[in-house]
């Protein structure tokens, strides 16, 4: 990606933390709800033994209900641990009690880590995005950790993205490493995009 690419994703995630900041806590936390109500009604997230999430923070839609639902069910969940080299690990989430704050990443869960390639086990794969293009491409906040973490789940394996309304753009600027989604949930409604090849930009 040319120089000016790079420019256009750096204020594109500067626009949208802006934008997710200057909303109320309140608005966010019931658009959080919906979402969350929406994507435990795709027959993905039903029908999925095992789903690999992640702990929300800050401005994020919040995961804690999807996570303490999945739980509830018995679904096994993953959840990722930041390596120092930026790639994720990942280790299974037994409640907010078996989490711990994250050396240089987010909080994590305090069980052992079971290997980067432990996320091609999940059903399904929500991830965290700032925005996410007509295409399915999804732009996040710029280590590429989950690019690399996305290489690794099976082909046809649902991912999916959650995004406050307004997320969805009509285009995203992405590089060749970077992975796209197969579902954006929204408060609004959920989008399936079509089939990409893995490693399009």
């Amino acid at each position: 990606m040319s120089a000016g690419g790079l420019t256009s994703k750096a204020r594109l995630r500067a626009e949208i933390l802006a934008a997710r900041r200057a909303t109320d806590p309140h608005d966010r936390k019931t658009a959080s709800g919906r979402m969350t109500r929406r994507l435990l009604d795709l027959p993905d997230i039903s029908a999925a033994g095992c789903v690999a999430a992640y702990l929300s923070f800050g401005s994020e839609p919040s995961t804690s209900e999807l996570l303490a639902y999945l739980r509830s069910r018995g679904v096994r969940v993953l959840l990722p641990v930041l390596r120092a080299d930026l790639d994720l690990d990942w280790a299974i989430y037994v409640g907010p009690q078996g989490v711990v704050q994250g050396g240089r990443g987010p909080a994590r869960p305090s069980g052992p880590t079971l290997g980067v390639d432990s996320v091609a086990e999940a059903d399904v794969v929500v991830v965290p995005a700032l925005a996410v293009g007509a295409d399915g491409a999804r732009l996040g906040r710029g280590g590429g950790s989950y690019d690399r973490a996305l290489a690794r789940v099976p082909v046809g394996r649902p991912v999916v993205a959650l995004l406050y309304d307004g997320e969805l753009r009509p285009c995203v600027p992405t590089e060749n490493h970077d992975r796209g989604v197969a579902l954006a949930v929204q408060p609004s409604g959920v989008t399936r995009f079509g089939p990409r090849d893995p490693g399009s930009s």
